[in-house]
């Protein structure tokens, strides 16, 4: 697994949240086990584009940062299941302020996101 040989910069909130938060999937990994989707194969099926590894690492980093607890249960096959610590939680509010930024914004990302794969397509149909 891959280990940082710099240290971060941890000057201000942004670096913080940044080093906690980096991760494409993160955000809706909190989101979801928030909303009872507990189990790995649960959250698995709600991000179908992230491979279960990505999942995984991204998850142990969740929980090295004390945002989720991991419960194994001993049974066969063996049963783990996620949950948000009360520090986790406190991150929900801050989740749906930028949901709601999302949908309120919507129509104008979807231009401005779409703009860089629709210019990009016609470079190459150009060639």
């Amino acid at each position: 697994m891959y280990e940082r040989k710099i240290l971060p910069n941890l000057n201000c909130g942004l670096d913080l949240i940044g080093e906690v938060l980096y991760g494409k999937w993160k955000i809706r990994l909190l989101w979801f086990i928030n909303q009872g989707h507990q189990r790995p194969s649960e959250l698995q099926r709600k991000i179908p584009d992230a491979t279960r590894r990505v999942l995984n690492i991204q998850l142990k980093e969740l929980e090295d940062h004390e945002l989720v607890s991991k419960i194994i249960y001993p049974v066969v096959p063996p049963k783990v299941e996620y949950s948000l610590t009360d520090f986790g939680k406190t991150l929900i509010p801050v989740i749906s302020m930028i949901g709601s930024w999302g949908d309120d914004n919507e129509k104008r990302l979807k231009s401005v996101i779409m703009k860089k794969y629709n210019s990009e397509s016609s470079d190459s149909s150009e060639k």
